[in-house]
């Protein structure tokens, strides 16, 4: 169980948490944003050794909020038959990776979006020195800004893996649908920049 302090955030504190929460906002729907206009299989197509897959990614981040933000604090998510349960997880280690057949771009999506309340709540409610416990670091107690960096940490990694990943599903890329982050390429420029640097690696070999 979560251990709490008596006294209500000040102004610094509520300024620290809105800016944390920014931040997880802004790549919670940079996550979300990679899955819009896939299909089904496109949206669950294993792109890299690894099985990585753009559904799978945001399912995960969903599962591993939900962890943080509600088991580490002695919160249970709601609707426990929405995610794999430990049973599963023995059972199968990439159980939160994948969508499974019941599932869709819609309900994971609607899914993580609902975990974004939950998670969001224990930031509102809790002050950031709130001490939680990480079963899955040997028990190991945590403050609540801890986790906070620790998961805004974690989904923007996986968030990079979504560039990569709807980048070789259909060659989108971008950083926000209102920024894009990427140069506005005249017909023939992006070849010619894909030339160039195979010219240097090929160079830096020799």
């Amino acid at each position: 169980m979560a251990q709490t302090t008596d006294s209500s955030p000040g102004d610094n504190e509520l300024e620290q948490k809105q800016i944390l929460k920014q931040y997880l906002a802004e790549t919670r729907e940079a996550l979300v944003w990679k899955l819009e206009g896939l299909t089904e299989k496109q949206a669950r197509w294993p792109l890299v050794a690894s099985g990585n897959n753009l559904l799978g990614v945001v399912k995960h981040c969903a599962n591993t909020e939900i962890g943080y933000f509600g088991v580490c604090f002695g919160r249970e998510w709601p609707h426990p038959e929405e995610i794999p349960s430990d049973q599963a997880l023995d059972d199968d280690p990439q159980a939160d990776w994948y969508a499974t057949a019941d599932e869709s771009i819609a309900s994971i999506v609607d899914l993580y979006r609902r975990v974004w309340t939950f998670s969001d709540e224990t930031i509102d409610t809790l002050p950031l020195d709130t001490v939680g416990r990480v079963p899955w670091w040997g028990d190991r107690e945590v403050t609540l800004f801890r986790i906070i960096t620790h998961v805004a940490n974690d989904i923007t990694r996986h968030a990079g893996h979504a560039d990569i990943l709807r980048e070789l599903t259909d060659r989108s890329v971008g950083l926000l649908p209102h920024n894009t982050n990427i140069p506005d390429w005249q017909a023939g420029e992006a070849a010619v920049y894909i030339d160039k640097l195979k010219n240097l690696a090929e160079r830096a070999d020799n």
